[in-house]
């Protein structure tokens, strides 16, 4: 009698352990991350009031099985079904991340690591990746500094938002490309100012500036002169570019032009340039010439009785000709030695020969007009094959497609810029230059950028950490680890949704393992629910309810037999 009334008392213990676990799992279905929990029963020892018997053979009798009474039932095992997948639960949130796999993320509070399936995470006030719910880090791996890739070492936290993370650093312009069509018919191209593209490009230090390169029409119509005209910051302002080369100084181009004399303003009286009156001298030319040499051009000399710089006469003179604005131009035209028809002779040094009165080529001041047979120019010359219009080559040399800005010289800030012009064409274009130059390789390498700031930080479905910048460049910041164990169900369960290894689980060795390694992936802006089925958790209910009203009524009944046994007394 009184083993039934305890083997009912333990089958309530046990249908209400087993009802603690289904409430459990109810309780948690919309928490994030939770895996559900199962109960299994097994019996208790039971009692054997005979034992077993063998056949006797003998006496030809069978044997018998020996005669056991159950004590109960108790609890065989709780497990939990960590294995099962959660369904999916879109957020938008870009740092809630969800593990598709058998994978757990690693957590740290500071003194020791914890296993969540949960990826609730945010950016805590000191950069780190953390949860949401309790603030433990995010645990991964860093960015080796000298390879830029991830080292797989002992997990560490996250630290996304530091403060060397927050901008990407500028860097020198030292790679461009010149592409596009050069239309012979052009008028900028054959007009004595040349056709102009802009170069933009960075320094160091991430200031942009804008290189302006000209290309001017030689006699050969399928060679062009290409030279830096000016350098301007980016406010506009010009920049002194004595020092910086372009291919060669006092390269030489053959380009005939007629320059014509304003007599009507303008007229020539010895060495003196004057108003066509006399009345205002514009220039002398023995006081800015010193022994056939020009002086500084900052140099102030007396003109006439005002104060003029050499610079100034010289303007004066430019103008004369109808090259106001473009002096340099001016003085760089040559005409070929009287004496032997090779020797280029410039503007400049005809106008020193004219003060000296010595030699053949003396600047012809008395004449309205004169011929000049090209230029001097610092820079170098490109050339393209008549028949087909393709580039031929620079400089002369058929191999040779680039050409070297060296704007090193204006300081250390600034770096040399390799300019290729292989994707320049020759060819109809109705009269238009589609021609321009961009900063970069064609892979867009070398293209320089200013300083970027963070404007965004995504995670890649491999758990590496990018963050994008205004500068049109990405950063790796960091990858987020993860922990496998041979038996995950053998984990502890620790609340806030986190587990803690176990003899039974497997140990963490510290590292962790890439996602992807065994087939696993994160999907951000995803949760995981939880993998409680109601369904299944209301039958057990059910089967659970019975069970435990079965098991009272083993108590009632058995009350009722020793109320029998005791009334037989009476």
């Amino acid at each position: 009698m009184m083993r039934s009334l305890y083997s009912g008392v333990s089958g309530l213990k046990t249908h209400q352990t087993k009802m603690d676990v289904i409430g459990n799992n109810i309780a948690n279905v919309n928490t994030v991350a939770f895996k559900s929990s199962s109960i299994v029963f097994s019996d208790l020892l039971s009692q054997t009031t005979q034992n077993a018997s063998g056949p006797n053979a003998l006496t030809g009798a069978g044997g018998t099985n020996a005669r056991q009474i159950g004590l109960g039932v108790k609890s065989g095992a709780i497990s939990t079904s960590i294995a099962t997948q959660g369904a999916s639960q879109s957020t938008g949130n870009p740092f809630d991340i969800m593990i598709n796999g058998d994978n757990f993320f690693i957590v740290n509070n500071g003194s020791e690591n914890f296993f969540t399936r949960d990826g609730s995470f945010y950016v805590d006030a000191a950069g780190n990746l953390a949860m949401t719910s309790t603030g433990y880090n995010v645990m991964g791996w860093g960015v080796d500094e000298t390879t830029g890739e991830i080292r797989q070492d002992t997990v560490t936290a996250l630290r996304i938002m530091s403060a060397a993370n927050m901008t990407y650093p500028p860097e020198a312009t030292s790679q461009a490309y010149v592409s596009g069509i050069l239309d012979k018919n052009d008028t900028d191209v054959t007009s004595a100012n040349g056709k102009v593209i802009n170069l933009n490009f960075y320094d160091a230090l991430g200031y942009s500036y804008t290189a302006k390169l000209t290309f001017k029409q030689s006699a050969d119509e399928n060679e062009y002169s290409l030279e830096l005209s000016s350098l301007l910051d980016s406010e506009g302002n010009e920049i002194d570019i004595t020092g910086v080369t372009f291919g060669t100084v006092n390269n030489t181009q053959e380009r005939p032009v007629t320059v014509s004399f304003n007599s009507s303003a303008y007229r020539w009286n010895g060495n003196q340039l004057q108003s066509a009156d006399g009345g205002i001298i514009y220039a002398d030319l023995t006081a800015i010439f010193n022994a056939g040499t020009l002086r500084d051009r900052d140099e102030v000399v007396s003109i006439g009785g005002t104060d003029m710089t050499v610079q100034e006469v010289l303007d004066n003179i430019a103008t004369a000709y109808g090259y106001e604005g473009s002096t340099e131009e001016f003085l760089n035209l040559f005409v070929y030695d009287e004496t032997n028809g090779t020797t280029p002779v410039s503007v400049e040094q005809m106008l020193a020969n004219m003060v000296q009165g010595t030699g053949t080529d003396m600047f012809p001041s008395t004449e309205d007009s004169f011929e000049a047979d090209g230029r001097f120019f610092d820079g170098t010359t490109i050339t393209f094959d008549g028949n087909t219009g393709n580039f031929a080559g620079i400089g002369g040399a058929a191999t040779q497609t680039t050409a070297v800005l060296g704007l090193s010289a204006l300081g250390g800030n600034f770096s040399d810029i390799t300019v290729d012009f292989s994707n320049v064409s020759m060819v109809d274009n109705k009269g238009t230059s589609t021609v321009s130059a961009t900063s970069g390789d064609e892979d867009g390498l070398g293209a320089g950028r200013r300083l970027g700031d963070m404007i965004g930080v995504s995670i890649q479905n491999n758990g590496m950490i990018y963050a994008s910048y205004d500068n049109g460049m990405t950063k790796l910041l960091g990858q987020i680890a993860t922990a496998e164990f041979a038996n995950a169900s053998g984990l502890e369960k620790q609340g806030d949704n986190l587990y803690s290894a176990s003899l039974n689980s497997g140990e963490f060795d510290g590292i962790g393992v890439d996602i992807t390694a065994n087939g696993g992936y994160m999907s951000t802006g995803q949760l995981e629910m939880s993998n409680v089925d109601l369904s299944s958790e209301f039958t057990e209910m059910i089967t659970t309810q019975r069970g435990f009203q079965a098991n009272s009524r083993i108590i009632t009944v058995s009350d009722t037999l020793l109320e029998e046994l005791t009334n037989l007394k009476r």
